[in-house]
């Protein structure tokens, strides 16, 4: 089984995977006319089939660690409690696609991620205590920083926008509560009893995703929070490009998840957490660069981007000391 012998190796792979689960969204930019509920199925396939890659290949190297040689040993809770991850991550993914529907990037990332961002690092922590926690501190709060200014800046591009309800906050703040959650589950699974491996976790973590499709993305099909509901019949009505940019949307995020849960094993959950949830910053540059969502933008505007880029690069640099402190 590969995994991370120095931090070097494993910064390279939390920042690949930051990247990743800041770029998968773009598959579905690119699609036609689909409907994000039917998208999503496609994504939760590739989220699997991405970590059963992983898991078969890098995760296979042989040795008592090797995957399926894992499974069979791990225990059972920690296999449970993988499931569970996946399944809480997959509905607050679900609420945050709603929340920026109904109140913009502007509001939905800033509460959410933030919100993530502090809940998934502190009980990560709590239970993997790995890296100097003033420093980590510090870091999270210059990533929280980073968050604001870019929902600051997609927000100046929206100015007198209608006002944000109370629901849409609510749908917010809950997504941001489960993003964060399933940090722990992750953090247990790897370190209690007989452990599972990053690769083992991965397997299960999406697949506990796609199972809880089968419910939460069942239900919001029928009684969607934005829109009206949708039809399972017009899955089958879409491009095969559409299901091919779905699929690979899956790849993308399952690849980042793989990397975020390998480079944990060496550095610990809190600080592979909190690198890759800061996902948004890399957003923000496909849609300065790709999409040119900010072609004509203000001084304002600009100085909110600058500020993203600059508080998410001092984070980086943060948790990375926190890490070599601990360590030292």
């Amino acid at each position: 089984m590969f995994t991370p012998e120095t931090f070097g190796v494993a910064l390279l792979m939390m920042i690949a995977s930051t990247a990743c689960w800041g770029s998968w969204a773009n598959t579905y930019k690119l699609t036609s006319n689909y409907r994000f509920e039917l998208f999503y199925w496609d994504y939760a396939i590739g989220i699997v089939l991405a970590a059963l890659f992983f898991a078969l290949t890098l995760g296979s190297q042989g040795g008592p660690d090797s995957f399926l040689t894992n499974v069979k040993a791990a225990d059972t809770t920690n296999i449970m409690l993988a499931l569970l991850g996946g399944a809480i991550f997959n509905v607050a993914n679900l609420l945050l696609v709603a929340g920026i529907d109904m109140a913009g990037l502007a509001v939905a990332f800033p509460v959410a991620i933030g919100i993530a961002l502090v809940q998934g690092v502190v009980l990560s922590y709590a239970l993997q205590p790995k890296g100097d926690p003033l420093m980590l501190a510090i870091g999270v709060g210059l990533a929280i920083l980073a968050v604001i200014a870019d929902g600051k800046a997609y927000g100046s591009l929206t100015a007198g926008r209608t006002a944000v309800s109370r629901k849409s906050l609510v749908v917010c703040v809950v997504s941001g509560l489960l993003m964060g959650a399933f940090a722990p589950f992750v953090t247990r699974a790897l370190t209690a009893g007989r452990p599972l491996t990053p690769y083992s976790i991965a397997v299960f973590f999406t697949l506990g995703a796609l199972l809880c499709c089968f419910v939460a993305n069942v239900y919001f099909m029928r009684k969607p929070i934005v829109g009206s509901p949708v039809a399972f019949s017009g899955y089958f009505q879409q491009r095969t490009a559409d299901h091919l940019l779905g699929i690979t949307g899956g790849l993308i995020w399952g690849t980042g998840a793989v990397f975020n849960f390998v480079a944990a094993s060496l550095v610990g959950v809190a600080i592979s957490y909190a690198i890759g949830q800061a996902a948004p910053m890399v957003a923000a540059l496909w849609g300065v660069f790709v999409w040119k969502e900010f072609r004509g933008a203000n001084a304002t505007t600009k100085t909110y981007l600058a500020a993203t880029f600059v508080f998410y690069l001092l984070a980086l640099a943060i948790i990375a000391r926190a890490y070599d402190l601990a360590s030292a």
